[in-house]
C-alpha cells in the first residue's frame, strides 16, 4: 500500500522551493503525462471523445470532493463568469453583502451592474452584518491576500435566518480544507491551485433549484444533449447544472482529471492536516526571526506584512512565493516539507 510519502514522491520533483500554491499549484507527473497524451490526440487527428469523457470524470470527481450530487456542478472557464451570472440574476436596488477587500473576481461582477447596493464589511463581522433586506453574501471561503479562513457556519446561518443567498468563492480552499458545497447556494473554485490542475477550468455549483440563474453564456455543451444543440437556438437546455457548462478547454480538462485523482487518493483530511503542520511551523519559525505573520488561525497561506520586497531575492535563490498587499505570502501544500519551509526561514534569517 503506498504511503503519503511515496505517492508524493512519485509525482512532484520541483528544481526549487515552491511555497507558492496560492498562486498555482506544481502540476503531478500523472497531470503533464495526461496533457502530453491530448496533444498528442490532436496532432494525429484522432476522434476527441474521450478528452470530453474527462469532463465528466472531473465533474464526478469534483462532485465527490465536495459532497454534492454531480447534477449540481457545472464547469466553465472563470470565476468571474459566474459571478456575472448570480448578479445578472438579482433584481436592480438588491443588497449584496461582501468583505472588504476581497479577490476582485468575487465581487467585481456585482459592482459592475452599477444597480445594485454592493456593501463591503471587515472578513471578521461579515456574519453580525447579514440583515433583511441581504439578498445575497458574496465572500472567499479562505482570503487570497492574507489567508484568513471565514466563520463558514456562522456566515452560513446568518445568511439562512434572513433569507439571504450566499456565494463562496473556494478557490483557495477545496484542495485543503474540507468543505461542502451542497451547504451554500453557489460556490466558485478554480482548478489550478489546491485542486494541482493546469489553468482553463473552474467549477460552480448551483442548488437543487438551479438558484434561479439564467444560463445567459450557455452554447451547444450546455444543451441536454450537447451534440444534437450545435446549430440555431439550444432546444432543450440541460436539466442539470450543465446548463451553466461553458464550453471546455479540452486539454486541460485531461491533466486535471488526473490531478483530482491524486487528490482523493491521499484525502482532504490528510492533505489538511499536512499543510496545516508546515503552515504552523512557518507562522512559529517567522514570529521566532521578530516578523509577526498576519492572524490566519486554520489556514494553510500565512502572510507577513513589511517583507513583501523581499520575494525578488527569495526568488533569486530559488524560493517561490508571492508579494501581496504589502505582504510577503507563503503557501504550504501537500508536495511540502518541513525542510522546505527551514529553508525559507533560513533564507529570511540572512
Amino acid at each position: 500500500m503506498e504511503t503519503f510519502e511515496s505517492l508524493v514522491r512519485a509525482e512532484f520533483s520541483p528544481e526549487n522551493t515552491f511555497l507558492n500554491t496560492a498562486s498555482n499549484s506544481l502540476l503531478p507527473a500523472r497531470t503533464v503525462t495526461a496533457l502530453d497524451g491530448a496533444a498528442r490526440m490532436r496532432a494525429k487527428g484522432l476522434p476527441l471523445g474521450p478528452l470530453y469523457e474527462d469532463v465528466e470524470a472531473v465533474r464526478a470527481s469534483f462532485a465527490r470532493l465536495t459532497g454534492v450530487p454531480v447534477e449540481r456542478v457545472a464547469t466553465g472557464g472563470s470565476v468571474a463568469e459566474y459571478g456575472g451570472l448570480i448578479a445578472a440574476s438579482l433584481p436592480a436596488g438588491a443588497e449584496v453583502l461582501t468583505a472588504e477587500a476581497d479577490f476582485a473576481s468575487l465581487v467585481n461582477p456585482f459592482h459592475m451592474r452599477g444597480d445594485l447596493k454592493v456593501r463591503a464589511v471587515p472578513l471578521e463581522r461579515l456574519a453580525e452584518s447579514v440583515r433583511p433586506e441581504t439578498a445575497l453574501v458574496a465572500f472567499s471561503a479562505a482570503q487570497s491576500a492574507d489567508g484568513r479562513v471565514a466563520d463558514l457556519a456562522g456566515i452560513r446561518e446568518a445568511a439562512r435566518a434572513h433569507g439571504a443567498r450566499t456565494y463562496v468563492d473556494a478557490s483557495q480552499a477545496v484542495g485543503w480544507l474540507p468543505l461542502g458545497a451542497g451547504a451554500y447556494d453557489y460556490v466558485a473554485v478554480v482548478g489550478y491551485k489546491w485542486l494541482l490542475g493546469p489553468h482553463g477550468a473552474v467549477f460552480f455549483t448551483v442548488p437543487e433549484d438551479l438558484g434561479g440563474l439564467t444560463p445567459l453564456l450557455a452554447g451547444w455543451v450546455a444543451g441536454e444533449v450537447p451534440f444534437d444543440s450545435c446549430y440555431g437556438p439550444v432546444a432543450e437546455l440541460a436539466h442539470s447544472a450543465r446548463r451553466f457548462d461553458i464550453a471546455p478547454s479540452l486539454f486541460g480538462y485531461a491533466g486535471l482529471r488526473a490531478s483530482l485523482a491524486l487528490v482523493e487518493e491521499i484525502g482532504v483530511d490528510t492533505i489538511h492536516a499536512h499543510d496545516l503542520a508546515l503552515a504552523d511551523r512557518f507562522r512559529a519559525g517567522v514570529a521566532a526571526l521578530g516578523h509577526e505573520p498576519l492572524p490566519s488561525p486554520g489556514s494553510a497561506i500565512v502572510s507577513v506584512p513589511g517583507l513583501d520586497h523581499l520575494q525578488p531575492r527569495l526568488a533569486e535563490a530559488g524560493i517561490q512565493v508571492s508579494d501581496r498587499a504589502g505582504n510577503l505570502r507563503a503557501s504550504f501544500h501537500l508536495y511540502n516539507t518541513e525542510a522546505d519551509v527551514d529553508r525559507l526561514l533560513e533564507a529570511l534569517s540572512g
